[in-house]
């Protein structure tokens, strides 16, 4: 089973359908506009005018005049039998009871609820990145479905709206690339790819920015020259610094220098493997059954202590680690 975590930070407002006849319908938009985004799905339920109520953007603009912010966990799963990429959300189990004894339980109240949409395009860990309610995918590799037997290259992007859950189109990427590693930092997406062959057969690094209020791709860059890796891989953003993983080697590139270095090698392995995320400048991983933080100060791995009531997962499993409002959702599928 093939998982992508990544969170969104959900500001949130609704129509002016009134679900309940009985009460004005902007008092209605302020009560619903109260509720954990936990619940919308339940609520979706109800009937056709709360769906709708909950599929407008005044339900959003409310929610951010009231200062109502929350975090909320998205997966995406590569689905049989058609292997086609399927969005979920979490929320509350729907016959939960809200009760005080309730609240202080956290087992078995949560359920993934899939996120209704007539399509998604394809994913990839090492390209979605998340910014405010959207998610970026960076690359669409539809030319893979279309013509499975040849090199796909990819220029298009991609935007999950998970205020409305529909998608969009963002500025295309202004180069063509064979393989794609993005992540965001400051307001700013950073991406770094392999273009198409040239006529004497290699390919050339491309390091472009978006950023993310003007959506304007910038290319005048220092070049990505100092490490010759065949393909880049996973990156993760800390200590105010982008880096990525290529061959082997981490490289990292300051924005306030503007310039490449070698990063820390000791991380590399572990963001390789997809089992990793950052929270609050902190890197951590799943690994040997395990997870662990990586202490920058002295470059050195260690143990995550005190985690009690987490089921172990065996060094096989296929784990996934996200960010979720200042904590860590785990996520793991058997073979």
């Amino acid at each position: 089973m093939k998982t992508r975590m990544k969170t969104k930070q959900m500001s949130s407002t609704a129509q002016s359908s009134n679900p309940s006849q009985s009460l004005p319908d902007d008092l209605v938009l302020i009560i619903v506009a109260r509720v954990s985004v936990m619940y919308y799905p339940i609520l979706s339920l109800v009937s056709k005018s709360f769906r709708s109520l909950l599929a407008s953007p005044e339900l959003y603009k409310v929610r951010s005049l009231l200062g109502h912010t929350e975090s909320c966990l998205y997966v995406c799963l590569k689905t049989k039998p058609y292997k086609t990429y399927t969005w979920f959300t979490l929320c509350r189990k729907p016959d939960q009871t809200l009760t005080s004894s309730n609240e202080r339980r956290s087992d078995g109240h949560h359920v993934l609820a899939r996120v209704p949409m007539n399509h998604s395009p394809d994913v990839r860990f090492s390209s979605l990145v998340a910014v405010g309610s959207d998610i970026y995918n960076i690359g669409v590799p539809e030319a893979a479905r279309l013509k499975p037997y040849c090199t796909p290259s990819f220029s298009c992007v991609s935007v999950l709206d998970c205020q409305t859950h529909t998608w969009r189109e963002a500025p295309s990427l202004p180069v063509e690339l064979y393989t794609v590693a993005a992540g965001v930092l400051d307001g700013k997406i950073y991406v770094l790819g392999k273009t198409r062959k040239s006529a004497f057969g290699k390919r050339k690094n491309s390091f472009q920015v978006l950023d993310i209020k003007t959506q304007v791709w910038d290319s005048a860059v220092i070049p990505f020259n100092r490490i010759n890796g065949s393909h880049f891989d996973n990156t993760v953003c800390i200590d105010g610094k982008f880096n990525v993983v290529t061959c082997g080697e981490v490289a990292t590139y300051d924005p306030k220098e503007g310039r490449w270095d070698l990063g820390f090698e000791p991380i590399c392995k572990q963001i390789l493997s997809d089992s990793y995320c950052e929270i609050d400048n902190v890197l951590y991983c799943a690994a040997d059954g395990g997870l662990r933080w990586y202490d920058s100060k002295v470059r050195q791995w260690r143990d995550l202590k005190g985690l009690v009531g987490l089921s172990r997962f065996s060094s096989v499993d296929q784990v996934r680690l996200a960010d979720y409002g200042g904590k860590m959702a785990v996520m793991w599928g058997r073979r």
